[in-house]
């Protein structure tokens, strides 16, 4: 079995891509029915053209986005998720569910920590 610190290396480097806001975005918004890249900025509020662009490209290198050129003029491009991309909404769906179903309580836990934190601070000086 492989050390402890190998796995987490192993799931670290897929984490960080998979982590970052707008792969996560992304993987969400897309479906596996074809959409172009126009699409895609549409949908996602906030993205810059190069972001999407770097951020397709990284999600396209690690599988979970398939990218297809048609020759014409100008090009059309489109993308849709892959089955490892299908597969990857799923736990991101949940995490999201679960994430809504909590906001309040981590809303409530850092109101706690900051006042605490701010009565601290208070005390020391």
């Amino acid at each position: 079995m492989e050390p402890t610190h190998q796995r987490c290396n192993r799931v670290n480097d897929i984490i960080a891509l998979v982590g970052d806001k707008w792969s996560v975005l992304i993987v969400m918004h897309l479906t596996p029915e074809p959409r172009r890249f126009s699409e895609i900025k549409r949908s996602i509020t906030g993205i810059s053209q190069k972001m999407l662009t770097v951020t397709l490209r990284g999600l396209e290198r690690d599988g979970y986005v398939h990218r297809r050129v048609y020759p014409t003029v100008p090009p059309r491009v489109e993308y849709r998720l892959t089955p490892l991309g299908e597969e990857l909404q799923v736990p991101l769906r949940a995490l999201g569910n679960w994430a809504e179903a909590n906001y309040e309580r981590v809303c409530a836990a850092r109101e706690a920590y900051d006042d605490s934190a701010t009565q601290r601070l208070e005390a020391a000086e």
